[in-house]
């Protein structure tokens, strides 16, 4: 009875050993996880154009020169009224003060700065729906010059005002994507899609259409081009059963 008793005993032993190291291998080995990236694309037209100019008078005498930014001003003003654009479209910045002076040499040698006038600087800024007005009110701004004003202006800026709408359509396109290509991946190794572990969203690319523009680590935000193009990606982490 005692040789039964421990043979007996050491069947129990093996099974327990058996039992706990299963569940050991269990607990150790983590869920088969399937990764992939996902990705949203849209292209847009902007809707909202900025474009600013600067326009400039130089005396020297300040008052003089003041006077005649001021004519200048109403000039520049006048002429963008003129040319369809609300005056609640545009705004006047504050007038930058410049003292412009000229080195003076003898001999090759520097002997000082001789004072040549003050430069009083404004900028207009254009901020407008309108777009296609405000495109052509830039390309014929040179007008100004046949009206004696110095006018500088900057290529027009283009956004689009609807972007946190498309963002969100994008994320959702993204992610839908992501899920598509992760089922395919787990039925065609014969596995089947389970509970998704984590979701990380790329950043967001926007650039121009046809500009051959380059993507960044940080996001493009190309406001250069009127018509874009804008792009995200996602990257979801699934269990496999």
């Amino acid at each position: 009875m005692k040789h039964v008793a421990a043979i007996v005993f050491s069947v129990a032993i093996v099974l327990a050993a058996y039992i706990l190291g299963s569940s050991y291998v269990k607990r150790a080995t983590p869920p088969g996880v399937i990764a992939v990236t996902g990705s949203g694309s849209e292209d847009f037209t902007s809707d909202l154009i900025v474009w600013e100019g600067t326009f400039s008078q130089m005396n020297l005498e300040l008052q003089t020169a003041y006077d005649r930014l001021n004519e200048d001003k109403e000039t520049v003003r006048e002429y963008l009224i003129s040319k369809g654009i609300d005056e609640g479209n545009f705004v006047f910045n504050s007038v930058q003060t410049l003292e412009q002076s000229e080195p003076q040499y003898q001999n090759g040698n520097y002997v000082g700065n001789i004072f040549k006038g003050y430069e009083l600087q404004q900028t207009v800024k254009i901020e407008s729906k309108d777009v296609p007005l405000v495109e052509q009110v830039s390309r014929e701004i040179t007008e100004l010059l046949q009206k004696g004003v110095q006018f500088n202006s900057t290529p027009p800026r283009y956004y689009y005002t609807k972007l946190a709408d498309l963002k969100i359509q994008m994320i959702s396109a993204a992610t839908e994507d992501a899920r598509i290509r992760a089922e395919r991946i787990a039925e065609n190794s014969g596995s089947e899609l389970g509970s998704l572990r984590s979701a990380d969203l790329g950043v967001f690319q926007i650039i121009g259409q046809n500009s051959g523009e380059d993507f960044t680590w940080g996001g493009a935000y190309n406001t250069a081009d009127k018509k874009k193009t804008a792009s995200v990606t996602m990257r979801l982490e699934f269990e496999i059963d």
